[in-house]
């Protein structure tokens, strides 16, 4: 696991019961190092089942509340800018579960390797098991285990 990976793995470790207990979920962090000053930026939504969106309110709560953990826990070396916001529409699904809330939408899916010199994937999300996900690409099903993916995301 790269520096950056491993950093972005402690950072999800320590803010995601954070902004869970604000009533929030943690989609995804993005941390981008830089000589002078570095990048957090954290993208939240609502819970499943929780109807509304993510406002400017919320962004601003979840970043007072990261700052100060930040603050105490000091995991990140020098200076940095954080960002809070919502996901977008091209949002990450980065467990099981986000992938299971968009079962039916257009995904697009990297591989950590090449299946059968393929990498990448777009197509309609059928299911989610246990295991991995099952998309229709081209009109044929295809399995991809949790373990073998790299990036997901919906898509247009």
């Amino acid at each position: 696991m790269t520096t950056a990976n491993a950093t972005r793995e402690r950072l999800i470790g320590l803010l995601e019961p954070l902004v869970e207990q604000l009533g929030y979920e943690l989609v995804d962090i993005e941390w981008a190092s830089a000589p002078r000053s570095g990048l957090l930026r954290i993208y939240l939504d609502l819970p499943a089942g929780r109807e509304g969106h993510i406002g400017i309110e919320d962004c601003e709560k979840v970043s007072r509340e990261v700052s100060a953990l930040l603050d105490v826990e000091d995991p990140l070396p020098g200076a940095y800018t954080l960002e809070v916001s919502s996901p977008g529409f091209d949002r990450v699904l980065r467990k099981p579960q986000h992938f299971g809330r968009f079962v039916g939408a257009r995904v697009w899916v990297e591989l950590r390797l090449p299946r059968d010199g393929r990498r990448r994937y777009t197509g309609t999300l059928v299911q989610v098991t246990g295991t991995g996900v099952e998309l229709e690409v081209d009109g044929e099903p295809v399995q991809l285990p949790f373990d073998e993916i790299g990036k997901a995301r919906l898509v247009a």
